[in-house]
């Protein structure tokens, strides 16, 4: 079931402990967009199929990762992205928007997900698997 985009964005500013909706929905935007290049087939169309849609489409957009980014990797292009942001800035954006994302897609969407992530991602989702 689709979340709704206030309620999605709502929830994603209260993590962050953003000012403002724009900023929560500025790190969700960057942060969908780098996920979604690191995800294919049923596991992205459902993740996209349970978010907003106007964020559903930034996750399904056909920018593909050449190669996958450790979860370091991954903050550092977030970072990159976001005009002034640090690495700790960054973690916070996507830890904000990735553990949303994890409330959104339910346990077994989160495993599949995951699947298709290298390791410590699981971190990033704010769901530390067990070894």
């Amino acid at each position: 079931m689709r979340i709704r985009w206030d309620a999605f964005i709502a929830t994603i500013q209260e993590r962050g402990e953003y000012p403002t909706p724009q900023e929560a929905e500025r790190a969700s935007r960057v942060v969908l967009a780098l996920l979604g290049a690191h995800l294919v087939g049923e596991v992205r169309a459902e993740l996209a199929d349970r978010l907003p849609e106007s964020l559903a489409l930034i996750l399904l957009s056909p920018l593909q990762a050449h190669e996958p980014l450790s979860p370091e990797r991954f903050i550092r292009a977030t970072a990159a992205w976001v005009e002034g942001a640090t690495e700790k800035t960054a973690t916070w954006d996507v830890s904000a928007v990735l553990s949303v994302v994890a409330d959104v897609a339910g346990e077994d969407l989160l495993n599949r997900t995951l699947l298709q992530l290298p390791p410590g991602y699981d971190l990033l989702f704010g769901r530390p698997q067990s070894s």
